[in-house]
């Protein structure tokens, strides 16, 4: 076992020292090619762990919804990574940056990661900085009033709900503007506990997921929140809007929103379909 973790370590080493992803290259046919080695790193449920790339991130894929990943918010080079529940499978985490490189990662459980900030190669562009800092063309003021416009408007969607051990979540409405869809949520905690909120996931995946064949999520990431999305106290209700990039879905797949309870069992789902997104209403 400590010469797997030895083994582990010097290969993330290498790859933070080199700046590049791990190579194996040989000849098939007489064609070189080049197999990249998934370098092994160890992710806990109650901490996140940093990825630091050198280049803005362009992809990510994970090969189970055990691990949770988002690209920093206001940066374009860190994912920030975590697990979704406690003892997760070993699984794998792909991520694509802008120079066109892979990264590869096998993603295992542990409950004391030994770090928890990595940062990977080096960019010669931003030699003194590591964060990338995203500079959007949007009006990002503009964005923040719409969500906070949208908050208080009254539910015109019934029907896409969930709830457990009495909390629920409601979709009360989707608007569009511009290149911005916002959704619109409300939540109620009719119990005496509090409600921690660890996390909120939107990814597009299959209705069905067969057993057979791997069901890819694409994960999307929120631009804009209003609203309180921490903590909703016991016997209480709260509204709140998330703006998102706008999208459609493909045939076959739907829309899934899930909401996580931190430290709890009460998370929550929501499924939607695409004729919902393509009848957003339209905000003036």
């Amino acid at each position: 076992m400590m010469r797997k973790i030895c083994a582990g370590w010097i290969s993330l080493m290498i790859l933070l020292i080199s700046g590049g992803p791990l190579m194996a290259q040989n000849l098939v046919g007489g064609v070189q090619q080049a197999a990249i080695a998934a370098l092994p790193l160890q992710i806990t449920f109650d901490k996140t762990t940093n990825l630091l790339f050198p280049y803005p991130i362009k992809s990510v894929d994970k090969g189970s919804k055990g691990v949770l990943a988002q690209i920093a918010k206001g940066v374009e080079n860190i994912l920030q990574i975590k697990a979704a529940r406690q003892g997760f499978a070993e699984t794998n985490l792909t991520v694509v940056t802008a120079d066109g490189k892979l990264y590869s990662f096998m993603l295992s459980y542990t409950d004391n990661p030994l770090i928890l900030t990595i940062k990977i190669g080096s960019n010669i562009n931003y030699p003194k900085s590591d964060a990338l800092f995203s500079y959007r063309s949007d009006n990002e003021a503009r964005v923040s009033d719409l969500t906070e416009q949208i908050s208080t408007k009254k539910p015109i969607l019934k029907g896409i709900s969930d709830e457990k051990y009495d909390v629920a979540i409601g979709m009360d409405g989707v608007y569009i503007k511009d290149d911005k869809l916002y959704f619109q949520f409300s939540l109620a905690n009719n119990s005496n506990v509090d409600y921690g909120v660890d996390a909120i996931r939107f990814y597009i995946r299959d209705k069905k997921k067969s057993k057979r064949t791997a069901s890819q999520e694409i994960e999307l990431s929120p631009v804009q929140v209003a609203g309180n999305t921490e903590i909703i106290r016991g016997q209480s209700r709260q509204n709140f809007v998330i703006a998102l990039p706008k999208f459609t879905i493909p045939d076959k797949k739907l829309l899934f929103i899930e909401l996580m309870e931190a430290g709890g069992g009460r998370h929550l789902s929501l499924k939607v379909q695409n004729k919902i997104i393509v009848g957003a209403k339209t905000i003036m």
